[in-house]
C-alpha cells in the first residue's frame, strides 16, 4: 500500500485517520506521508521518499531517530520486562538521575504525557494551596485538560478553534487568562483574584503559538506575583526540558519555580511525562499525602530505560547542545538573509535547537497579537514547497521547528537552497 492508500484507509478506522489532528494536515489543504522508518535526520514514508526531519516527532528526538545507545537500552530492557505494574530499579534510577542533575527537583512523579504531567500538576497545586483558581496564558498549550482549552496553542490555534466541545463551562470557570508578556495584565489578574489563585502555569519559552521567549522581567513579576499571593509557579518544560539546555528554560532565567512539569525528550522517543518540585510540594501526593494521582503505566520499565539512555548521554556529551545552537544559528541567520535579500516579511524566533519562522510585517513577534497577524496562506506556500522539496517541518505556522544532534551543515544548507527557491517565487 502507498501514502494515499493507507491514509484513506485510515479515515474508516480513525476519526480523521489520525491520532493526533494536527497530523492529517487538514489545514494544508493536503494528505500526509505515511512515515515508514527513521534513521538520524532522516525519515521514509511508504512511497519510499525520503526527508530531513525538522520535527522530531514534535521535539523528543534530540538525539534522532533510532538512536543506537537509545535503541540498545529499549531492547536489553524488553527481554526482562515489559509492564510489572509494581516498583522497579529503572524507575529508581531515572529518578534520582532527575532530582540530582537538574535544578529546583527534589521529588519527581512519572507518568504517561506531558498532558498528564501538567494536568497533575495543577491538582497537586490546588490541594497544596487549597485554592482554586489557575492562570494559565493565551497561546500556550500544556495538552488537552478540559482547564487548559481556553485560548490555547498548537492545533487548536492551528485549527482556529476557540476551545473544544465536550467541555462544560464548569470545567473552564477556574481558568484565568492571562497575555504573555503583559507585566500589566498579570498584575491586574492577581489584583482582582489574587487570594483566589492556586498557580500560573507558563512555557517559559513558549512553542504552541511558534517560539516565543518570555521576557525575563514578565517571569520575574510572576515569582514575585505567586510569592505575595501565596500562589505556586509551574514552569511547563514538556517542550523545553533538555532541549533549550540539559537543564531546561530554567537556566535562562535567574528564577525558581515551585513544580516544573517534563515529557518529551526525557522520554527518549516513547510516551513519557513527570512532574517535579520541592519535596514539601510533592509530598502531599498520595500515598503521602491527600492529592490522589495514579497510572498503570506509570514509570514503565521499558521508557525508563531509554530515557535514562537519553539523559546519560547527552549529560556526558555536552557539545551536544552547542552543535545544535551552531546549526540553529546557522539556520535562521541564513533564513534571514534570503528573505532580506528577496524582501520576504519574516521574522526567525529561536531559542537554542527550536525556532519558528513567521511570515508577518512586524519588527518581532513576542505576543499572542502578534502571532495572530501572521500570513498563514504564505506559510501553507511555504509549507507544500519544503515537503515537496523533501523537507519535514510542521504543518502550522503556530508549532516550532526542532533540530537534533544529528544535523550536519549540509541539512542546512540543503534547507537553505530549498528555502531560496521559495522567497524567490514569493517576489
Amino acid at each position: 500500500m502507498n501514502n494515499l492508500e493507507i491514509f484513506e484507509e485510515s479515515k474508516k478506522y480513525m476519526p480523521g485517520g489520525v491520532n493526533s489532528p494536527v497530523r492529517c494536515f487538514k489545514e494544508m489543504g493536503m494528505n500526509p506521508p505515511v512515515i515508514k522508518s527513521g534513521k538520524g535526520v532522516i525519515i521514509r514514508d511508504e512511497d519510499g521518499k525520503e526527508y530531513i526531519d525538522f520535527v522530531l516527532a514534535w521535539g523528543p528526538l534530540l538525539l534522532g531517530h533510532c538512536d543506537e545507545d537509545v535503541v540498545k537500552a529499549i531492547k536489553e530492557t524488553s527481554e526482562n520486562a515489559l509492564a510489572f505494574g509494581a516498583p522497579t530499579k529503572l524507575e529508581l534510577e531515572l529518578s534520582k538521575f532527575m532530582c540530582e542533575n537538574l535544578d529546583n527537583v527534589e521529588m519527581i512523579r512519572m507518568v504517561n504525557s506531558g498532558t498528564e504531567a501538567t494536568m497533575s500538576a495543577v491538582k497537586l497545586a490546588r490541594g497544596y494551596t487549597g485554592k482554586s483558581k489557575i492562570v494559565k496564558f493565551a497561546g500556550c498549550y500544556h495538552g488537552h485538560f478540559d482547564g487548559f482549552l481556553i485560548e490555547a496553542g498548537s492545533g487548536v490555534l492551528t485549527e482556529g478553534i476557540p476551545g473544544s466541545l465536550g467541555v462544560p463551562k464548569e470545567s473552564v470557570e477556574n481558568t484565568l487568562i492571562g497575555l504573555y508578556n503583559d507585566k500589566v495584565q498579570i498584575k491586574e489578574l492577581f489584583k482582582k483574584y489574587g487570594n483566589e489563585i492556586a498557580a500560573v502555569i507558563i512555557e517559559p519559552v513558549a512553542g504552541n503559538m511558534g517560539v516565543i521567549k518570555a521576557n525575563e522581567d514578565f517571569i520575574k513579576e510572576l515569582r514575585d506575583l505567586c510569592d505575595e499571593y501565596g500562589a505556586l509557579l509551574i514552569f511547563d518544560e514538556v517542550m523545553t526540558g533538555f532541549r533549550v539546555a540539559f537543564k531546561g528554560a530554567q537556566t535562562l532565567f535567574d528564577i525558581k519555580p515551585d513544580l516544573i512539569t517534563y515529557a518529551k525528550i526525557m522520554g527518549g522517543g516513547l510516551p513519557c511525562g513527570a512532574y517535579a518540585g520541592k519535596k514539601e510540594i510533592m509530598e502531599k501526593l498520595s500515598p503521602c499525602g491527600g492529592v490522589y494521582q495514579a497510572g498503570t503505566m506509570s514509570g514503565n520499565p521499558i521508557v525508563m530505560a531509554a530515557g535514562l539512555a537519553t539523559l546519560t548521554k547527552l549529560k556526558n556529551n555536552t557539545e551536544f547542545y552547542d552543535n545544535v545552537e551552531k546549526m540553529g544559528k546557522k539556520l535562521q541567520d541564513g533564513l534571514i538573509k534570503i528573505s532580506e535579500e528577496n524582501n520576504l516579511p519574516l521574522i526567525v524566533n529561536r531559542v537554542g535547537g527550536m525556532l519558528t519562522l513567521f511570515f508577518t510585517e512586524l519588527e518581532k513577534v513576542n505576543t499572542y497579537e502578534d502571532v495572530k497577524t501572521c500570513d498563514n496562506e504564505r506559510f501553507k506556500r511555504y509549507f507544500k514547497h519544503m515537503l515537496n522539496e523533501g523537507f519535514n517541518i510542521a504543518p502550522s505556522q503556530f508549532e516550532a521547528m526542532f533540530l537534533s544532534v544529528k544535523h550536519t551543515e549540509e541539512h542546512i544548507d540543503k534547507f537553505l537552497d530549498a528555502f531560496k527557491r521559495f522567497a524567490i517565487n514569493e517576489k
